[in-house]
């Protein structure tokens, strides 16, 4: 099990000039690992890095992931197909209304597809999508936001495959950020047959990183990243193999941070969860 820090320092520049006064509501968001086995044992997580003028996490380490599209929650009431677990299993794990659950799954689908180009979908058979390539303008067109996630499954006859993410976690952006997000992270490995790539405006590189490597180069200064993806590389860092991962039953406590700026620096703090 993740023995976890207590507090993660943060660069000087990265406290906000102005801390509002009333802390601003968090836009719910999906987060997705995607992760593979790796040559030689362990495992490979897709990383990308964030173009430095993003209003969000600018030149931060990230997963591919992104804020809740309303049409997202909107899709409850129209046909997105639907394989694998329904979305009161995803209430129950993340610990939400059943139709945001929904939109969070379709959400977790739809931004792993814009930011990465992977799709986790097949056909009504059972079948997973094996080169995601002849959606390529389905793909710009949900970035657009011309065409919503049920109206691409439906016209490429596609049904999205819950049944290959796996809850995983659930972090609140700092109550001092002017832009907060109450992130739900999945977990999900690479469809065989498919490629990741960095084909996405708000990347500037991408990479397949063996979790422990990512965080030796976080503590060389060499890849900026936030305390959530910290701590979550750590978890998978303890997993030898994709299916060890995907296996792994784990709680989904909500995790929210605090900002603390001393003589000792800038640092996030946050309590562990229950058992740590």
């Amino acid at each position: 099990m993740t023995s976890w820090p207590r507090s993660v320092p943060l660069p000087d520049d990265f406290i906000p000039p102005e801390i509002p006064d009333v802390p601003v509501t968090p836009k719910d968001a999906a987060t997705v690992m995607l992760v593979r086995d790796a040559a030689g044992g362990g495992i490979e997580v897709f990383l990308q890095r964030r173009v430095a003028g993003m209003a969000f996490a600018g030149g931060m380490t990230v997963f591919p992931g992104g804020g809740l599209d309303q049409r997202d929650v909107d899709s409850a009431d129209s046909a997105v197909a639907w394989y694998g677990p329904d979305a009161a299993a995803w209430a129950g794990w993340f610990g939400c209304e059943t139709s945001l659950a929904r939109g969070l799954v379709c959400a977790a689908v739809r931004e792993t597809f814009e930011e990465s180009g992977v799709l986790l979908a097949g056909d009504a058979d059972g079948g997973i999508v094996a080169d995601s390539t002849p959606y390529h303008d389905a793909r710009e067109a949900l970035i657009s936001r011309e065409l919503s996630l049920a109206g691409f499954l439906d016209d490429a006859g596609l049904v999205l495959r819950a049944d290959l993410l796996r809850p995983w976690a659930s972090w609140v952006t700092p109550a001092q950020e002017p832009r907060r997000y109450d992130a739900r992270f999945f977990l999900a490995a690479l469809p065989e047959g498919q490629r990741a790539d960095d084909a996405t405006t708000e990347t500037e590189s991408s990479s397949w990183t063996r979790p422990a490597d990512a965080l030796a180069d976080a503590d060389a200064g060499e890849r900026p990243m936030m305390p959530p993806t910290r701590v979550t590389l750590a978890e998978l860092a303890e997993y030898d193999s994709v299916a060890d991962a995907l296996a792994a039953h784990r709680e989904i406590p909500r995790i929210e941070p605090t900002i603390v700026r001393d003589s000792d620096g800038v640092r996030v703090e946050f309590s562990p969860p229950r058992g740590e």
